[in-house]
């Protein structure tokens, strides 16, 4: 029951993240950078339309969309945030009244928004939840059109960006672009936490020599995996070792002075549970 609502408590402050930044920072500012969000800054340049008000219903029709398409299991985790997100742009609306921040450089606006935006996105992905809105588009694009969906998003907020060039003029399209990189890098970052280890992977002759090296010098403990060569079918030896990314490269360095030879392979480890490191992107 805690961990549930722990769970709740983060996904409803991330998306009140989203929401205080969009107030203060992307829409006063026309800083369109991506999904429904960004179109509804778009749209109240011509409509004048409450974008509280537009992004609400533009999330209903795509929950019915999602509902459709993906079924029921799928909409649930965008249905909390599709609602939630519009109604805290409603009730952040105001916030610009309250921080004053006209004196401020636009880069550095730009800069502020994407950042915290980045933070609130990851806080709702980490616990597999959405703000609903293009992301459901994402999904079905992916599930219909075979479409992965880092390639989709790109192309959804690549048209809003395009459409915010020619609503606002190019200097406010990079100004977007800014905001759109840091969110998709910030909330990566806080889905996945901050990357601290390095996995090495090393293949050589002196695996004695390279593991006392590594243990003796940093204290760091190695696995000896045995191996086969999937061409020569030889039998080898390779060391696997989790390794802080500040000793990374000395360490690096230490290999290739006692084996110039070796051959090594390394992985960024988001997470460690056990000793096991999971989510590992090849770098």
């Amino acid at each position: 029951m805690k961990k549930r609502l722990k769970k709740y408590i983060t996904i409803s402050f991330g998306i009140l993240l989203v929401a205080v930044a969009f107030n203060l920072f992307l829409s006063p500012y026309s800083f369109a950078s991506n999904g429904v969000s960004g179109l509804a800054i778009i749209v109240k340049k011509f409509t004048g339309i409450n974008e509280g008000f537009f992004i609400l219903i533009a999330n209903i029709i795509l929950l019915i969309i999602s509902y459709i398409f993906l079924g029921f299991k799928k909409t649930k985790h965008s249905l909390i945030g599709s609602i939630l997100f519009p109604i805290c742009v409603s009730l952040t609306s105001d916030i610009i009244k309250l921080i004053i921040l006209k004196d401020l450089d636009p880069l550095i606006i730009a800069l502020l928004g994407g950042v915290i935006s980045g933070i609130g996105y990851g806080m709702v992905y980490k616990n597999d939840y959405t703000t609903g809105g293009t992301d459901i588009l994402n999904q079905i694009m992916e599930k219909y059109c075979k479409i992965p969906m880092s390639k989709s998003i790109m192309y959804i907020d690549g048209m809003v960006v395009l459409l915010s060039f020619v609503t606002f003029g190019f200097t406010k399209m990079i100004y977007s672009l800014i905001v759109l990189y840091l969110i998709s890098e910030l909330s990566n970052r806080t889905m996945l936490k901050i990357n601290r280890h390095q996995i090495m992977y090393i293949q050589s002759k002196k695996v004695d020599d390279i593991k006392k090296y590594i243990s003796n010098e940093y204290n760091y403990t190695v696995t000896l995996l045995q191996t086969r060569g999937g061409y020569t079918k030889e039998k080898t030896k390779t060391l696997f070792c989790a390794v802080k990314k500040r000793d990374y490269y000395p360490i690096k360095e230490g290999i290739l002075l006692i084996d110039p030879k070796a051959f090594i392979t390394v992985v960024t480890s988001y997470e460690q549970l056990n000793g096991q490191k999971i989510n590992t992107q090849t770098i």
